[in-house]
């Protein structure tokens, strides 16, 4: 069976955007749009899985759609919508708890990350979390999704489930006039290296909104002032940066900080040490500070224009979701009939 070029990716409504979430994942959103079909979704369902206050969760499913459109995700030409308004992903995650075996899920990397040492203490639906994204992406049978490596296993994990789908009901699938699979093995998109940001404080660790220091971390709704700030701010040594990469080896706050540039500028490490290499931090620094509030500010003011305006979001969302409904509503009734329930 041949399957049409389609792209489902989504982000977890959990916490506050920030510049990782921009430079690792929404930004290579956009270009998609040229090239597949598009569909872009806040999964709610799947940040649940541990505590989330009902009000953050609301607000953080509108700042996500919103710095989508924001950042260049145009809500005609994709599907934006948030996952827990088209109820198939739930049903199709079920089938799929009852395909995938326990031995899969409990290898999971993320899992084990997460649960820690309190694994039989965490809800059962972050244990199953992987059988949702497999539902997630095959109930619109996308064919490429544009993941950073800390999802490469569970994606990996899509297809196992889909081959496994596949083989077990070849039968059905046949009967029912499909020639070949059911549902794609659904293939790693190359879109660009993702940048993997870090903190501005350590190096060390990625940015993230549970850092102390709120200076360690840049959030999509900074305005200019506070974006130059933290940058000026940021950790830093003592030495001129290097005129090639290989020179940023062990010095892990400037080899971020070049990447950062180079990600907003679209440049390589070496085009932007080619031109500061030698130059120290009272250089580099301010010009990064005005490339990011260039390329961010815009971002952040546009969001909160649409964040305010809850009416017009409501009518992206529900229109978004009537049309990922129209996908997804007729590949879940064929797997019924696959599957052998009786409607």
């Amino acid at each position: 069976m041949t399957f049409s070029p389609r792209v489902f990716s989504g982000i977890k409504p959990s916490g506050d955007l920030h510049l990782g979430n921009y430079l690792g994942a929404i930004r290579r959103f956009v270009p998609l749009q040229d090239t597949h079909e598009t569909i872009y979704c806040v999964v709610d369902m799947h940040a649940i899985t541990v505590w989330q206050d009902p009000e953050d969760l609301k607000r953080w499913t509108y700042e996500i759609a919103a710095a989508y459109i924001a950042a260049g995700v145009d809500p005609k030409r994709s599907i934006i919508f948030n996952q827990s308004q088209v109820m198939e992903h739930a049903e199709l995650s079920w089938i799929f708890n009852c395909v995938a075996r326990m031995g899969w899920m409990a290898r999971m990397t993320q899992f084990k990350d997460k649960a820690g040492e309190n694994s039989e203490q965490v809800s059962l639906g972050l244990f199953a979390y992987p059988s949702l994204m497999a539902a997630d992406i095959l109930l619109y049978k996308a064919t490429g999704v544009p993941v950073g490596e800390d999802q490469k296993q569970h994606l990996e994990l899509t297809r196992d489930i889909a081959k496994k789908f596949n083989h077990d009901f070849k039968k059905q699938i046949k009967a029912l006039g499909h020639k070949g699979d059911f549902f794609p093995i659904t293939e790693t998109l190359a879109t660009g290296p993702a940048m993997r940001v870090k903190s501005l404080k350590d190096g060390s660790k990625k940015m993230s909104k549970s850092d102390a220091s709120d200076l360690s971390t840049i959030y999509m709704m900074d305005d200019a002032d506070l974006i130059a700030k933290k940058i000026k701010r940021a950790t830093t040594d003592a030495d001129a940066l290097p005129s090639e990469a290989a020179g940023l080896a062990g010095r892990l706050e400037a080899e971020n900080l070049v990447g950062i540039y180079a990600a907003l500028s679209g440049q390589s490490v070496d085009e932007v040490l080619g031109q500061f290499g030698g130059q120290g931090w009272g250089v580099f620094k301010p010009a990064l500070a005005d490339l990011a509030v260039e390329k961010l500010a815009p971002i952040a003011t546009e969001m909160k224009r649409l964040v305010a305006d809850r009416g017009e979001m409501d009518k992206i969302l529900r229109d978004g979701a009537e049309r990922a409904r129209a996908i997804a509503q007729p590949i879940m009734a064929d797997v019924r009939n696959i599957v052998g329930f009786v409607r």
